[in-house]
C-alpha cells in the first residue's frame, strides 16, 4: 500500500538519512537500505493511521459547523470558526519555535503568490457542505464527497497536479480500488435520500478538498505547516466577509452579536477541529501517495458519518454499513498485496 511513498516524499521533503542516524559513506548500500526501508514503512504506517483519524474528525467538524449554522446563520458559523482557527494557530506559532517540527518550512525559497489564497477554496467547500448536508444528510453528503476525493486523487497521481510526483497505477491496484468504489456506489445509490443534483455538488466539494490539501501542503513546504494553516484561515475570513456582506449581511451580523448565547462546544468546536485537520493534512499529504490518503480519509469520514447519523438522527441503513465495510475491505486487500511484495523484496514486515 505504501510503495509510492518515496516518489511523493522526494519532492517535498529533505533527505531522511541524517535524521535516522545513517552514515552513507561508512556503510554499503545493502546495510543502508534495510534499516531505512523499515523506518520508512513504519513511519508511513503511522501517517496512514493519522489520516484515517483525521477523516473521522472531518465528519464531526462538518456536523458541528452545520449545527451551529442552523442555530445561527451559515455566515456566522463560518466566520466564528475561522476566527477561532486564527487565534489557536497564532498561539501555536508563538509557542512552537519557527525551525521546529510542524512550524518549520522545508524550502528556503519565497512562496509563489498564487499559493496565498487557499481560504477561498475552503470557503467554497464549507458552503457546499452546509447546503448539501441540510438537503441529503451527513452520510450521503460525505459519501458523495468521498467519491469526488477518490476521483481527484487519481487525477493528481496521473497528472502531477501542482508539482506532485506522477505515479503510474499498477494492475494489482485495480481490485482494491474497484472494491472501494463499489462500496461508495452502494452507499450513494442505495442509502436513501437520493438527490443526484445535491450528490454531484457534494462530489465537487470532494474534488476541491483534495485539491486544497495538495495546495496547502505545497504552501506549507515554503512557509511551515502552522503558517500555511493560519494563512488558509485568514484568506478564508477575508473571502467570507466579502461574500456574506453581499449575500446575507443583516442576519449574519445579528447572529454574531448573539455569539455568547450559544454553547461553547457548538460555537468553537468546528473551528478547533478545523485547525487539527488543516495542520494534520499539511503534514500527511506530502508523505503518502494521494490515492491512499484519499482512501484513508474517505473511510474515516464515511464510518464516522454512519455513526453520527445513527447516534444523532437515528438514521441507519444496511446499505450504508455495507458500503463502509467494502471500503475497508478494499484497503485491507491493498495492504495485504503490499506486504506480500515487501516479503518478496526482503523488506522486514512493519
Amino acid at each position: 500500500m505504501f510503495q509510492g511513498l518515496e516518489t511523493a516524499s522526494s519532492y517535498f521533503l529533505r533527505p531522511l538519512e541524517p535524521r535516522i542516524g545513517l552514515r552513507v559513506s561508512a556503510a554499503s548500500p545493502a546495510d543502508i537500505s534495510r534499516p531505512f526501508c523499515y523506518y520508512r514503512h513504519m513511519r508511513t504506517l503511522v501517517y496512514s493511521c493519522i489520516a484515517f483519524l483525521v477523516g473521522m474528525i472531518i465528519s464531526v467538524m462538518v456536523i458541528l459547523n452545520t449545527c451551529f449554522g442552523e442555530a445561527s446563520t451559515m455566515g456566522a458559523s463560518m466566520l466564528a470558526n475561522q476566527m477561532t482557527g486564527i487565534v489557536l494557530l497564532t498561539v501555536m506559532m508563538r509557542l512552537i519555535p519557527r525551525k521546529a517540527g510542524i512550524n518549520a518550512p522545508m524550502r528556503g525559497e519565497h512562496a509563489p503568490w498564487g499559493l496565498w489564497f487557499g481560504g477561498i477554496i475552503g470557503l467554497t467547500i464549507l458552503i457546499i457542505n452546509f447546503v448539501t448536508i441540510v438537503r441529503i444528510g451527513t452520510t450521503m453528503a460525505m459519501a458523495s464527497a468521498v467519491f469526488g476525493q477518490s476521483v481527484m486523487s487519481l487525477v493528481i497521481d496521473a497528472t502531477g497536479f501542482l508539482g506532485m510526483p506522477k505515479r503510474r497505477m499498477e494492475r494489482r491496484e485495480i481490485l482494491p480500488l474497484a472494491v472501494s468504489a463499489t462500496g461508495i456506489v452502494i452507499m450513494t445509490a442505495a442509502g436513501g435520500s437520493f438527490a443526484i443534483s445535491w450528490m454531484l455538488l457534494s462530489m465537487l466539494a470532494g474534488v476541491l478538498t483534495m485539491a486544497q490539501m495538495v495546495y496547502n501542503s505545497l504552501f506549507a513546504s515554503y512557509k511551515g505547516a502552522l503558517f500555511s494553516a493560519r494563512n488558509n484561515v485568514v484568506s478564508g475570513v477575508a473571502a467570507s466577509i466579502v461574500w456574506f456582506a453581499i449575500t446575507d449581511f443583516t442576519p449574519t451580523f445579528t447572529a454574531l452579536t448573539r455569539f455568547t448565547s450559544y454553547p461553547l462546544w457548538l460555537s468553537l468546536g468546528g473551528g478547533t477541529l478545523a485547525v487539527v485537520v488543516v495542520v494534520s493534512m499539511n503534514i500527511i499529504i506530502p508523505r503518502i501517495p494521494s490515492i491512499y490518503s484519499a482512501l484513508l480519509l474517505s473511510s474515516g469520514q464515511i464510518i464516522m458519518s454512519v455513526i453520527l447519523d445513527a447516534a444523532l438522527y437515528e438514521l441507519f441503513s444496511p446499505y450504508l454499513l455495507t458500503g463502509a465495510l467494502l471500503i475497508i475491505v478494499g484497503m485491507v486487500i491493498n495492504l495485504w498485496q503490499d506486504l506480500g511484495k515487501n516479503r518478496k523484496s526482503g523488506i522486514p514486515r512493519t
